[in-house]
């Protein structure tokens, strides 16, 4: 089992046997699962965890309860349970990899607490297990007051949730580092492998440029945003329509790009009465139409008295997003951008009293971006 999932011999172990108590739970209609786990077992888990680097809640050993499980034997010694098995003359069986020192826990249960014991003091686990008591207590206090602060600081998003800055920055540095941690469980359905330093790398994006992102486990990322920092499931790379471009010489033309169904017309203006529909002054087009997404130098028209602005500027200003930038659909003169499908037309281009021809586009859209034109 350890070979085809992957995992060590120990992992697999653990896992075999939590299916098979939850499949027996069920089959009896339980409501918990209870492990024999005692003291012993909390403090070769505390020295394991102080090792190998944790936060507090790693430090407070194995809990006593955690969702359908629970492990009544914690507040007794492992010698307690054996001497109380030979007075009830219960047989009982060890397991013989117990002795071996392959594993990690072993040797800390054969060598480095006996030695505490002998040579620092003779109740070492009980105190150990107080000091886990009383982490286990802080913990739960902090776990209030990280889902108080989710309530004011996070929102739901598409994918994920957004931790907006200005709350958030309001928090406890001690608080800021649990909430980040949340979310990624939340997103994530899962706390394994969600380490310290990704906790770090989403704090440092909140001094980042808006857009930035990082990478997580478990196919999330985090990006920086406008509001804060958002953190979601990486969304699947979507297809979107090439370039289409409309001939300028044509009178018609009907097309699809991405999502979108399109229809270009040249018409003379007296005939124009349709409604719902963009239209724009045929008579100083030169060049010929394209449809497609944005590029480097784009720039759109954005007062009468001809001022223009860079597209990536108006972007910015109106606070859309990096990753909706690319998604968006241009009508576009070369560089110079006629309209931003779902956004707005260039002032240029306006039908005016002298114009003889308009250029009529019909957008329609499926489950594209942008609104419907």
């Amino acid at each position: 089992v350890a070979k085809k999932w992957k995992q060590s011999t120990e992992e697999a172990g653990r896992e075999v046997r939590r299916r098979f108590f939850e499949q027996a739970m069920q089959k009896h209609g339980g409501t918990k699962i209870a492990l024999a786990h005692h003291q012993d077992d909390s403090a070769e888990t505390f020295l394991i965890h102080l090792a190998r680097g944790t936060g507090l809640r790693g430090l407070g050993g194995i809990s006593p309860v955690k969702g359908k499980v629970i492990r009544p034997l914690l507040c007794v010694r492992r010698k307690e349970i054996e001497n109380y098995l030979i007075q009830c003359e219960v047989e009982y069986c060890i397991d013989q990899s117990n002795a071996s020192d392959c594993y990690t826990r072993n040797r800390i249960r054969n060598h480095i607490l006996p030695y505490f014991e002998k040579e620092v003091n003779t109740k070492t686990i009980e105190h150990m297990n107080e000091t886990m008591e009383q982490i286990r207590q802080v913990q739960e206090l902090l776990d209030e007051l990280t889902r108080e602060a989710w309530e004011i600081c996070v929102q739901k998003v598409e994918n994920g949730y957004c931790i907006e800055e200005h709350a958030y920055r309001n928090l406890s540095k001690v608080i800021q580092p649990l909430l980040i941690k949340q979310v990624m469980s939340t997103v994530s359905g899962c706390e394994k492998d969600l380490e310290a330093v990704h906790v770090n790398q989403i704090q440092e994006l909140f001094s980042k440029q808006t857009s930035r992102k990082l990478d997580l486990p478990y196919r999330m990322e985090a990006r920086r945003s406008y509001e804060g920092v958002s953190i979601g499931i990486k969304e699947e790379v979507e297809e979107f329509g090439e370039e289409k471009v409309f001939d300028i010489n044509q009178a018609e033309a009907d097309f699809d790009w991405g999502t979108y169904k399109v229809h270009c017309q040249k018409i003379n203006v007296n005939a124009c009465s349709k409604k719902h529909t963009e239209v724009f002054n045929c008579d100083i087009i030169k060049d010929n139409i394209s449809f497609r997404t944005r590029r480097e130098g784009d720039y759109i028209t954005i007062h009468q008295d001809g001022r223009t602005q860079k597209l990536k500027s108006y972007f910015i200003n109106k606070k859309i997003p990096q990753s909706e930038r690319d998604k968006i659909l241009l009508v576009a003169e070369g560089s110079h951008i006629l309209w931003i499908v779902g956004y707005r037309k260039n002032c240029a281009y306006e039908v005016n009293e002298e114009t003889k021809n308009i250029l009529e586009i019909k957008i329609h859209k499926g489950e594209g971006h942008g609104r419907e034109n």
